[in-house]
Formats: structure tokens, C-alpha cells, sequence
């Protein structure tokens, strides 16, 4: 199938067009979203019919400092999904050259060009990106650069808060990103954090204009923040499923690689064959075009694991 050239998970509706079926009959592995969704309630009326005021805002921010332990130094900033702030990053600073190791989610990559800003995959320069843990390989870094403006990509590390390097957000220069779609499951909310140095995101805070962030995003996000009880369970609920999928798919002869329990990417002879083999059966996949033999599944309902193991 036609890809654009910044490739993403997701492309539902191009598959279906594709292989038939409805979306109903399709089980959508190709992103790193979690199926089973915090569960939002009632969302009170003026969180819709009111725009959204400084006391949920700063609700918010307060049950994000305590649920990810936020140094006080650090300044924390509510956006419309990480891929808002993603796009406006590389304009906080003078363009020149950018260290972004690949490969890596590159919306990265492609803001800073934007900008106008030089990419490398290694050295030195005026900006460096890391993302932790890495999408897609899954890897974690050990330890986070220095550079003038130092961006850290969390996006998936809710999953191992043991692994954060939120305390470096107390560094001048050094800004991380936290989603909220990926591991509480709702991209649809639109809701991600930026967290560090205060002149920055003060200025990133200017350029993305009064009131980013819908009120029912904030009040759903206070919620789900102030529940920790939610996330220890689902942090074990994900392990299991990403557990039984490996099962399935190392008997496949697929090799695993990483431990993010959102998804997996495995080395296999032929990536697109696989995708196509499981596409014929409903399940859609990620395929990446720098690398033939790499596949990418996020995880797995119950229903979805039993389809996998069928197929294979």
C-alpha cells in the first residue's frame, strides 16, 4: 500500500479500502494506543459550553506535578496533543543544527526542517531529541544529552515510570514531552504535557495562543491523573497482553525487540507479507519503509490475540 513519507500507525480506512470489511470487523494493531481506555464518566456541561478557565487548567497541572513527580523548578504546560507542541518546539530557539538518533518517531525531524533547521543522527548541535523509550525499537536511554535545547520525548514511558528522566526538566535548555492518548488511551482527546525549563514554555505557551486545551480534555486529564490506582492496574494489564503476544509471535519465528508493553516491533523475513497475511484476517499492522523485516503490533485485546494466534 502507498505511503506517505512521514509514515504513522494508524491508516485504518486506507486498509479497509483496501482488504474490504468494515471497521468494526478489523482489530487496529498498527498504533501504540491503548484499547482499553480510562473510562472518562460524565463530563460536567460547562466543561463543553464554557471556555476552558485558569482553575481546571491549573486542576491539571497540579495532578500532572504529583502524578509524574515534577521538580518545582520545572514549569508544566497543558497542549492540544504532543504533536501540537512537537511543531512549535524547534521555533524556540535560532535555527541550525539538530542531533535527532534514528530511527525514531519522526515528526521530530520533520518539524525541525521546518523550522529550517540541519538534522543529524549523531554529534553535536544546537538541539538534540531523544525519545524514551525509543519508537519503535522500544529501547530505553540510560542517561538524556545536554545540549542548548535538550527535548525528551516521553510519550510511552508511563508505562515504566521507574525509567523517567522527568528530574532533568529542572535543567535550563531541557523541555519533555508526556502524552496522555498513548497510555490511558485516548488519542482522540488530544491532550499532552510539555515540562521544563520556564522560559521555554512560557514562550511555547505564547505561540499556541489562549486556551489550547479543551475544558473537557482538562477535566478528563485531571481525573485520570489523580488516580494512580487506574494506572498500577493497567500497567499490569498491558504487560500481560504484550506478554502472550510475544508467545504467539516468537512461535511464529518473529524476535522481539524492546519492553514497552504498547507495542512491539519484531524482526521477521518479510514485513509487508506479514502484513498482508494479517490484514486478510482483520488485523492491521505497522510496517516501516527504511526497514523490510521490521513489524510493529501495539497491543492486543483478548479477542485480538486469539485471531493472531488463528492466523499464524
Amino acid at each position: 500500500m502507498a505511503r506517505n513519507h512521514r509514515d504513522h500507525g494508524g491508516g485504518l480506512d486506507a486498509a479497509i479500502a483496501h482488504f474490504g470489511g468494515a471497521r468494526s470487523d478489523w482489530f487496529d494493531l498498527s498504533t501504540g494506543i491503548n484499547p482499553r481506555p480510562f473510562p472518562t464518566g460524565t463530563v460536567p456541561p460547562d466543561s463543553w459550553n464554557a471556555l476552558p478557565d485558569d482553575r481546571a487548567n491549573e486542576a491539571l497541572i497540579n495532578a500532572a506535578r504529583q502524578f509524574w513527580d515534577i521538580p518545582s523548578a520545572a514549569a508544566v504546560l497543558p497542549v492540544p496533543g504532543c504533536s501540537a507542541a512537537i511543531a512549535q518546539i524547534p521555533f524556540l530557539a535560532t535555527a541550525a543544527t539538530a542531533v535527532i538518533p534514528g530511527p525514531t518517531y519522526n515528526e521530530h525531524a520533520a518539524s525541525f526542517k521546518n523550522a529550517g533547521w540541519t538534522i543529524e543522527e549523531n554529534g553535536s548541535g544546537a538541539a538534540h531529541v531523544i525519545v524514551h523509550p525509543n519508537n519503535p525499537t522500544g529501547h530505553f536511554w540510560e542517561a538524556a544529552p545536554t545540549q542548548e535545547l535538550t527535548i525528551i520525548d516521553e510519550s510511552f514511558c508511563d508505562v515504566a515510570p521507574d525509567q523517567t528522566l522527568v528530574a532533568l526538566a529542572a535543567l535550563p535548555g531541557h523541555l519533555l514531552l508526556k502524552s496522555f492518548g498513548k497510555f490511558w488511551g485516548l488519542a482522540g482527546l488530544r491532550l499532552g504535557f510539555v515540562i521544563g525549563d520556564p522560559g521555554l514554555v512560557q514562550t511555547l505557551k505564547d505561540r499556541l495562543g489562549p486556551w489550547p486545551v479543551s475544558g473537557p480534555a482538562l477535566t478528563i486529564g485531571t481525573q485520570a491523573l489523580s488516580n494512580p490506582a487506574w494506572a498500577a492496574e493497567t500497567r499490569t494489564w498491558l504487560e500481560g497482553q504484550m506478554a502472550a503476544m510475544d508467545t504467539i509471535m516468537v512461535q511464529a519465528a518473529a524476535v522481539p525487540m524492546g519492553s514497552v508493553p504498547l507495542f512491539r516491533t519484531y524482526t521477521v523475513e518479510d514485513a509487508a507479507s506479514w502484513q498482508t497475511k494479517l490484514a486478510q484476517v482483520k488485523i492491521w499492522s505497522r510496517v516501516f519503509p527504511y526497514n523490510e523485516k521490521w513489524l510493529r503490533l501495539g497491543v492486543p485485546t483478548d479477542a485480538a490475540l486469539a485471531r493472531l494466534k488463528e492466523a499464524l
